[in-house]
């Protein structure tokens, strides 16, 4: 057996675990950074404004007065439901896009997001 009690590997063993926990304690800053970031999306030219938190809490819907037609509520509501998945949907992406900088090539491996 090598150094570290792996065959093969030498003393490079503890030089790959300790990279591992730096990149371990990297992305749990980059995690906890990316919570507190918000995405902004607009729906119907304007007329509705959501943001979507990392965490992809919905933390704000912002509607305009002459979106509310008591005789379109569907459209409202579609305007609502489309606007909420889209931010979701950029939310996820901003925290793919941080968590993988911190990750490099491994962020093919399975468990690591």
């Amino acid at each position: 057996m090598g150094k570290g009690g792996f065959p093969g590997f030498g003393g490079n063993m503890n030089n790959l675990l300790k990279q591992a926990q730096k990149m371990q304690k990297d992305m749990e800053k980059v995690q906890e950074d990316v919570h507190q970031k918000t995405v902004e999306v607009t729906a119907g030219g304007g007329a509705i404004t959501v943001v979507v938190s990392g965490k992809k809490e919905l933390v704000k819907i912002d509607i305009k007065p002459e979106v509310v037609d008591p005789d379109d509520v569907e459209m409202l509501q579609d305007l609502i439901i489309a606007s909420v998945n889209e931010a979701i949907r950029k939310a996820d992406e901003m925290v793919n896009a941080e968590m993988s900088k911190v990750a490099g090539g491994l962020n093919g491996f399975p468990g690591l997001f």
